[in-house]
């Protein structure tokens, strides 16, 4: 009987191919899937409540997300499932600048690139601030 019911159960687990593991990890047709822990969620919620505010790159809300006592992987996971578009966010960095001092195209983009975002979306930012 007891072989039977492990039988089943094992069925089971393969036909839906979930299987809980411990730490708050599973693994859904061998992919495997870590659950958030409460730090994360608590980090990624402080990412959202900042880039409603503000412009930041992925590295500049890295850093305040630290900043505001977060680890590394916290910080890490806030960033990358806040679900931003880093290129509009550099172009919504380039207008803000732009709207409180005057700055020539290479200068804008090279003040980008030291608040941390990368070329492509520096050059984006610098390309739709000027429009």
């Amino acid at each position: 009987m007891k072989k039977r019911l492990l039988s089943l159960c094992l069925i089971v687990v393969l036909i839906l191919g979930i299987t809980a593991i411990p730490d708050n990890t599973f693994v859904t047709n061998s992919t495997t899937v870590s659950a958030a822990t409460f730090g994360q969620k608590q980090a990624l919620k402080k990412a959202k409540s900042y880039l409603r505010v503000m412009a930041l790159s992925k590295r500049g809300l890295m850093n305040q997300l630290e900043y505001e006592g977060f680890s590394y992987k916290e910080c890490k996971y806030g960033a990358k499932h806040c679900k931003a578009n880093w290129k509009k966010q550099a172009a919504k960095k380039a207008k803000s600048y732009l709207k409180v001092m005057a700055f020539s195209k290479s200068s804008l983009y090279d003040q980008l690139i030291y608040e941390g975002f990368t070329k492509s979306q520096a050059r984006y930012g610098v390309k739709k601030a000027y429009k």
